[in-house]
């Protein structure tokens, strides 16, 4: 899996670090005749929960950081994934995609990323309000972010799929845990970039693992605030709507496929707060 012949053993991404799972499982992944990649880490509940823990430790400093200053992170990461183009086509090819299809992907993730890392000082400007109100008060609506997001990416495995649906979770300064399932590899080499373009440790966290396994611990988990769910699959998303009744938590159901770029994505993840302020006399 490299120039030098050296096997690469892929990993989470939890915390900053790159644990194997506490299990021990792992997930085998083959190319398109059926021949033997390489392994990756076949995540737990438990993985799950750490990285849970390790988001919302994360999530608040990352809520509290300037709009500026995740425009320029979200803007780092395009950059170092456009260094690693030819890294990221190899992996890409391996598991079957065509060079040419293979490009286009990854040119449609750095797209995306300096879509949303433009869009991280504009949001708040579009989305807030001057409420009128019939007393001597302002009275304003600004969003915020809504805390911990789960997010489980499109299975196609693509690297668009990812970022279109990681990027505007960040830019809005929530905390995530994301599970990847189809082709993996780019998704743990995508980690990598993140964890050398100053995404802080525990913002993003990102999995590999069965969907049926744990689409039900990321609805249903207690101190998870939104979950964003890529399926087709009717029983899937019924599910996890009955799941997060419990916690109240907010669930956004999409097509199992990349997002469209919008800031109404980012907003998909924003409370909205409302301040009441006397007026000066």
């Amino acid at each position: 899996m490299s120039k030098f012949g050296i096997p690469k053993t892929y990993k989470l991404f939890i915390g900053g670090k790159f644990p194997r799972t506490e299990s021990g499982r792992i997930l085998a992944v083959t190319g398109p005749k059926g021949e033997f990649l390489t392994n990756v880490s076949r995540a737990s509940p438990k993985d799950f929960r750490n990285s849970a823990v390790a988001a919302r430790k994360a999530s608040g400093g990352w809520a509290c950081a300037s709009a500026y200053l995740r425009g320029q992170i979200l803007y780092r990461i395009a950059e170092i994934l456009d260094g690693r183009t030819d890294q990221f086509k190899n992996e890409m090819t391996l598991q079957g995609v065509s060079p040419v299809a293979a490009k286009k992907d990854i040119a449609a993730a750095i797209d995306l990323l300096i879509h949303y890392a433009g869009w991280s000082d504009k949001y708040q400007q579009l989305f807030s309000n001057v409420n009128p109100v019939s007393s001597p008060y302002f009275n304003f609506s600004v969003p915020e972010p809504s805390g911990v997001v789960a997010v489980v990416a499109p299975s196609d495995g693509s690297l668009a799929g990812l970022v279109s649906v990681m990027a505007p979770v960040l830019v809005g300064g929530n905390g995530s845990v994301i599970l990847v399932s189809g082709n993996p590899l780019s998704a743990i080499s995508f980690a990598e970039v993140l964890a050398t373009a100053d995404v802080p440790a525990g913002v993003v966290n990102i999995l590999t693992g069965q969907r049926d396994e744990l689409v039900p611990a990321f609805a249903r988990h207690m101190d998870v605030n939104a979950l964003l769910l890529c399926s087709n699959d009717a029983k899937e998303r019924k599910s996890a709507e009955l799941e997060a009744v419990e916690n109240l938590k907010r669930v956004s159901l999409q097509p199992d496929a990349p997002l469209s770029q919008s800031p109404y994505r980012i907003l998909d993840f924003q409370e909205t707060k409302t301040t009441w302020h006397p007026v000066g006399v």
